[in-house]
């Protein structure tokens, strides 16, 4: 297939990355790409969606997968995937062995192995240069969720009307279960039985980037996760910052041990983020040296500084997203041009096994089995009533909706084309009628 005709196809499916910011995929398409990554890392603990997918749609995926290598001339295809994931490696064998030029590159079970930059380097040996993007050293990466959105856009002509989310933590029945997009957070956790707190907290995403929400808020193509944990849980205490307290807790208590710096993914591989400098530099309000502040836009935000790292329990990770987003409202932009330092020795032995984050953080005790049940909510449960679909579940401009009250649609139906520049469409999640539509979503309803 031409490269621009498969372009057309993802952007036209709602095609995005099937977790993080959601970058529109068909963007990444680049004739550049001379090495193509598929990731299986599953960054955080508790998410399993990605190798549980993979293992079930094995055959699938690997189809879909060389399609993308042979469009953009990629000589070399890689999945990279923890070695601990027996069940879904025995899959992958099956099938390999048809494409001559694709390998698997086997990772350790260390956080944050997930992350673009971290997961290009042990792949590939290649480094992504501070604020750059991997096509710039010739490498395109792809989550396993959403190559297998591109087998289902090319194969099934089906577009991204539902999400795989894996719910975990204080339920009955921990489960990766397929959902309409729009879907609400309750009654996705429903479909993992009851709740085994009083008062629960919902996080969206996994336990170290995830973010808290409210249980009417919405399923989008990038949510992998729910964990449930009662609001007394030290993770969702953690996740509760007041800026101000943190920058005078970090006056008081850092004492520059440095181990935040040590510990940071990006600053082994030569990037100039140096969260020690910034703590001290913004604790004392000392703007003396300006590239401390300057150098946080290269910050991950992994989360591993404040959730793991510091001996004090300061936050890094916090104050630095702070000031990120103030330079940004402010128009400063990324310093341009700056070249990594060399790869740092000490890098391999200072890897985070994520077992024992997990237990840091007290979640050991919910990793377990989460079944991925494609066709729950359709049995095992009511189907889903209602929907609200945000129009910006994507970096890029929000697709414009070609809905009007009263309008019905059947699922999978075009319900906003996508917007000018960078973007994609969106679809109905369910068949029903169109009760409202704004500008920032649309809601449906069932009859």
């Amino acid at each position: 297939m031409e490269i621009q005709a498969l372009k057309q196809v993802l952007q036209e499916n709602g095609i995005v990355g099937a977790g993080g910011a959601g970058f529109p995929t068909y963007a990444k398409l680049d004739e550049r790409a001379e090495i193509i990554i598929m990731n299986c890392a599953e960054c955080e603990p508790l998410l399993k969606l990605h190798r549980q997918l993979l293992e079930q749609k094995a055959e699938e995926i690997l189809w879909a997968f060389a399609q993308i290598a042979e469009t953009v001339g990629a000589k070399e295809a890689v999945i990279g995937i923890k070695e601990e994931y027996k069940a879904t490696l025995e899959a992958l064998y099956r099938y390999i062995d048809a494409y001559p030029n694709m390998r698997i590159q086997l990772l350790a079970g260390a956080y944050p192995m997930g992350d673009e930059v971290v997961l290009i380097y042990e792949a590939t040996g290649r480094v992504i240069r501070p604020g750059g993007l991997p096509i710039e050293e010739g490498v395109a990466v792809f989550n396993v969720e959403t190559v297998y959105n591109v087998y289902r856009a090319l194969a099934e002509n089906a577009p991204v009307a539902d999400k795989l989310v894996t719910v975990v933590g204080e339920v009955e029945h921990p489960v990766t279960v397929r959902v309409p997009l729009g879907t609400t957070i309750a009654k996705t956790v429903a479909y993992a039985g009851k709740i085994l707190v009083k008062n629960p907290a919902f996080l969206a995403g996994g336990p170290m980037m995830g973010n808290l929400c409210l249980s009417e808020d919405v399923v989008t193509k990038t949510t992998n996760a729910i964990i449930v944990l009662d609001q007394t849980h030290t993770l969702i205490q953690k996740k509760q910052h007041n800026t101000a307290i943190d920058l005078k807790r970090a006056a008081s208590a850092c004492c520059q041990c440095q181990t935040c710096t040590d510990l940071c993914p990006r600053h082994a591989l030569g990037h100039p983020i140096e969260p020690h400098k910034f703590m001290r530099s913004a604790a004392n309000q000392d703007f003396q040296e300006l590239n401390v502040f300057l150098d946080t836009m290269f910050c991950s935000s992994c989360g591993l500084c404040e959730m793991y790292s510091c001996p004090q329990s300061l936050s890094p990770r916090t104050l630095i997203a702070e000031y990120k987003a103030g330079l940004r409202k402010a128009g400063v932009k990324a310093p341009e041009g700056v070249k990594p330092a060399p790869v740092a020795e000490s890098r391999e032995y200072r890897k985070v096994p994520e077992a024992r984050l997990a237990a840091r953080l007290g979640l050991s005790q919910y990793d377990g089995e989460a079944p991925l049940v494609e066709d729950a909510y359709a049995e095992e449960h009511s189907p889903v009533k209602k929907v609200r679909i945000l129009l910006s579940q994507h970096i890029g401009a929000p697709a414009v909706p070609v809905v009007s009250v009263g309008d019905v649609v059947h699922k999978k139906d075009v319900i906003a084309k996508p917007g000018k520049g960078l973007s994609v469409a969106i679809h109905a999640s369910i068949d029903g009628v169109v009760q409202r539509v704004e500008k920032d979503f649309v809601v449906i309803a069932a009859g």
